[in-house]
């Protein structure tokens, strides 16, 4: 009797054990990750505070500025008046003009301290000719309206970044690039535009015609002059299905190759930033070409609160970044199923954005050439945990060489990995951004590559001088097309300004 009690005990035990190992199990599969997902989603509000009147800043947080803003028109003829008089005047005063878009430079490429900033926004007309594929485009158009209109008639962008809410002048500006996979940067798409220059003269740009312009101002930010409308060449409207292989780090150059194919419209990747595994393995998406009779209709990009919260979790986070890669890689995004290339090109970059008043995201983005990827790879993981740096996100994206603009990044193919950070926006962690990027780039240079110039100013000149050894060249054309450097912004305060013999470069810095 003694032992049947026994063993009824001992079962009654067992099942206890089952039952509260089967709860440990279900709180760490399911509890947990919701408890984390309902914390981050109950802190995720909007304290972003309104500028002041006459201040601008850009999409770094971090450089709010006095300018006067103009808005300019969106009919042709009034718009060249309004800027002829604007371009008059500030002659006349001795101030500067930078254009502008939707500012999503990080380096203050759209600013200048008591200038006058061109709002473009409203410069927006557009008209398709179907026969050549030729849209004409004005520079203050964004891609968000410029999508939907090709998309009416079968058309799309051939190359332009992988969201949406960017201008047509500052991509141009920018020379972008995205997941159009063995395409050359935007610039290649670029078939001619007209510039009004300092003095307000009007000039019509092609490779043909006033060729050096074409190249200066496609990537030029801004700084040669004012772009009124653009040629550019569309393609049509594809069809496509996802695939998504996950891949070592080491693989991923070999894999992209043997997925890639002649049917492949767009392909990206991602690295994982869990620790893990930080940036030792990717996931690699590729968006075949598949018939179709007739297109899919575009719909509204739509603003997924789910993922937005799994995407903020991350944020100072190694169980958030952990739990997101896992959720990555069983999701599957769009594998499998139909999505037209527009469908794939319009979405906003805002949903992920971070809405603190305090805080902000930065980009920075570094081409590397493929056979130097693991290594460059393997530095990054050195330094970044060195520097306890949050890294929220890293994509991967080919791009052809680039024969078109005078200061370009991809003299070669090239693989851009475009890295977000997150952190507090104050004087201390700026200072250990600019620490962590100027790492970085010495890890790129080492091993081939470049970094990108549309981000936070940290490199320094030296840098500047030896990832971009055209640009030297590219200031001194500027001071020639702009003998009063009418046009200017921070970036070239920062690296273009006369150097003075006998001066070093660290007191432009300090004057800045």
């Amino acid at each position: 009797m003694l032992r049947q009690r026994r063993s009824i005990h001992t079962q009654i035990k067992t099942v206890l054990l089952i039952l509260l190992a089967a709860i440990a199990i279900s709180f760490t599969i399911v509890a947990r990750p919701l408890f984390h997902l309902m914390q981050t989603a109950r802190s995720d509000s909007n304290e972003r505070v309104p500028l002041p009147l006459e201040s601008i800043d850009d999409a770094s947080h971090l450089n709010q500025t006095r300018m006067t803003v103009v808005k300019v028109s969106s009919n042709l003829s009034i718009a060249k008046r309004q800027l002829r008089e604007t371009l008059q005047n500030a002659e006349l005063h001795s101030k500067k003009v930078i254009p502008s878009g939707s500012r999503h430079t990080m380096g203050g490429h759209t600013i200048y301290r008591d200038g006058i900033a061109l709002d473009m926004t409203q410069f927006n007309q557009m008209r398709l000719n179907p026969i050549t594929g030729i849209l004409t485009v004005q520079s203050g158009a964004t891609w968000s309206t410029v999508i939907p209109y090709l998309h009416q008639h079968g058309f799309s962008v051939a190359v332009m970044q992988s969201n949406n809410d960017f201008s047509i002048g500052g991509t141009m500006s920018a020379n972008a690039h995205g997941w159009q996979h063995d395409h050359p940067p935007f610039a290649s798409t670029v078939e001619s535009f007209q510039l009004m220059l300092a003095d307000g003269r009007v000039v019509r740009c092609s490779r043909q015609e006033n060729a050096e312009l074409f190249s200066l101002v496609l990537g030029g930010y801004g700084l040669f002059g004012i772009v009124l409308d653009v040629n550019l060449r569309a393609v049509p409207d594809q069809l496509y299905t996802a695939q998504r292989t996950i891949v070592p780090s080491q693989a991923y150059i070999e894999t992209y190759r043997s997925k890639v194919s002649e049917k492949t419209g767009m392909a990206y990747g991602r690295l994982s930033i869990a620790p893990e595994n930080f940036l030792q393995e990717a996931i690699l998406t590729v968006y075949d070409q598949v018939p179709s009779e007739q297109p899919l209709p575009l719909t509204a990009s739509s603003d997924s609160q789910l993922a937005r919260t799994i995407f903020r979790g991350s944020v100072g986070s190694d169980y958030g970044k952990s739990l997101r890669w896992q959720l990555e890689k069983l999701s599957g995004g769009e594998a499998g199923s139909e999505v037209s290339r527009n469908q794939i090109l319009n979405r906003p970059s805002t949903l992920f954005e971070n809405h603190k008043q305090a805080e902000t995201e930065i980009l920075h983005e570094y081409f590397i050439p493929p056979e130097s990827l693991e290594p460059f790879l393997e530095k990054c993981r050195q330094i970044i945990p060195a520097h306890q740096a949050d890294l929220l996100n890293v994509t991967i994206r080919n791009v052809h060489p680039d024969s078109d603009s005078f200061l370009r990044y991809a003299d070669r193919e090239m693989f851009g990995l475009v890295m977000l950070f997150h952190q507090a926006r104050t004087p201390a962690e700026d200072a250990k951004m600019q620490a962590l990027t100027q790492e970085l780039i010495e890890a790129a240079l080492a091993v081939g590559g470049r970094y990108y110039l549309p981000y936070r100013l940290h490199a320094t000149p030296e840098q500047f001088d030896r990832a971009y050894p055209q640009g030297r060249e590219f200031f001194q054309l500027k001071r020639k097309y702009d003998p009063n450097q009418l046009f200017q912004n921070q970036f070239y305060a920062r690296y273009g300004l006369p150097q003075v013999p006998g001066l070093v470069h660290w007191k432009k810095e300090k004057r800045l």
